[in-house]
């Protein structure tokens, strides 16, 4: 049992009892993390992983760290808070398997105005979550209580994971040419950007989040709006196993045009089908309801597709498969040519 206690720092708004009551709500959903690597139980000054190097001749750590933004405006006016975890995992994970690094643990950080331990063990359930998902292990984290600093019902979400990619399979885009398929894996919304913009738009918090849109298929914007990132850690793993991937982009801030060109080599342009991608709805309600033009809409969301692939013509089949078979309903948006331009929406 831990007696520490400071009524003086209490006082101050901090309550580190709070604290250890977290710790102990949030230790179940860590243990469904946990993989052979991990030799650190919570509550260190550090997480330990041992690193397992078989098959690797030249082993390359990969990283990523993000949070995830203004979305955390809406599980504070939902108060859903168990899906955002999700998010935070999934916007690092993504990041490093486009290099083809396969995750090996994550540390979250949250920062909260007033330590509410249900609300805290709510939060890392879903970080526990996105790392089940990942197949990385959830090996530490930080919780701090910052009163006068986040409202008391406000708190932020980041955190950062480390994988490890033999450096002779690192994804880059020397071999792309022209020719080469652009695979689209579809995103489940808008995922965890640009959500002042979103915010703006919907006027959340004068609107009921709750109420079931018929444009939405019958579910809340709140719940369309919370549907938590995509993460395609494990089917890309798959299709790297098989198949040679010439570039990956995560299509995050910044959409089509910002994201695609950053697995493209230069003298080489992405030409995307417009009427190849599928759409989600809730990009089609934003668009209207905020006026928004389709340049715009494209250079900010990912407007349904999460993640893109390019590979050889000859491989397009096999790994539209491997990806079926791995939950992906993955498709082709368009193809690699020699361009200017990086990204052309026809």
């Amino acid at each position: 049992m831990n007696n520490s206690q400071s009524k003086s720092y209490a006082e101050a708004g901090v309550d580190i009892t709070a604290g250890y009551k977290a710790v102990e709500l949030m230790k179940k959903h860590i243990a469904s993390t946990l993989t052979s690597g991990v030799c650190s139980d919570v509550g260190g000054f550090g997480g330990l992983f041992e690193l397992d190097l078989k098959g690797y001749e030249r082993p390359v750590l990969v990283s990523g760290t993000d949070g995830v933004g203004t979305k955390l405006k809406i599980a504070f006016l939902t108060g859903r808070h168990s899906t955002v975890g999700i998010d935070c995992v999934a916007m690092c994970v993504n990041d490093i398997i486009c290099c083809g690094a396969k995750p090996l643990f994550f540390l979250d950080y949250i920062a909260c105005g007033k330590n509410v331990p249900e609300k805290i063990a709510q939060i890392v359930e879903g970080v526990a979550e996105g790392c089940v998902q990942s197949g990385a292990a959830l090996i530490g984290g930080e919780t701090a209580e910052m009163p006068g600093f986040y409202p008391e019902d406000e708190y932020d979400l980041a955190g950062f994971a480390v994988g490890v990619v033999d450096k002779s399979r690192i994804i880059d885009n020397s071999a792309m040419k022209e020719g080469d398929v652009i695979i689209a894996l579809p995103s489940s919304g808008i995922h965890s950007n640009g959500f002042s913009l979103v915010r703006r738009v919907f006027d959340v918090e004068n609107r009921d989040l709750e109420k079931p849109e018929d444009r939405l298929g019958g579910i809340s914007l709140g719940e369309a709006l919370l549907a938590p990132t995509k993460i395609y850690v494990k089917p890309m793993l798959a299709l790297f196993g098989q198949i040679k991937v010439k570039g990956v982009s995560h299509i995050t801030g910044g959409g089509f045009y910002e994201n695609i060109p950053r697995s493209i080599p230069d003298g080489f342009g992405a030409a995307i089908r417009k009427s190849d991608i599928k759409i989600l709805p809730i990009f089609k309600l934003l668009a209207e309801t905020g006026g928004i033009p389709e340049r715009d809409m494209f250079n900010t969301y990912n407007m349904g597709v999460g993640m893109s692939a390019v590979v050889a013509e000859e491989d397009a089949d096999k790994a539209l498969e491997i990806l079926k078979a791995n939950g992906e309903d993955a498709y082709i948006i368009g193809r690699i040519v020699k361009s200017s331009e990086k990204v052309t929406i026809l």
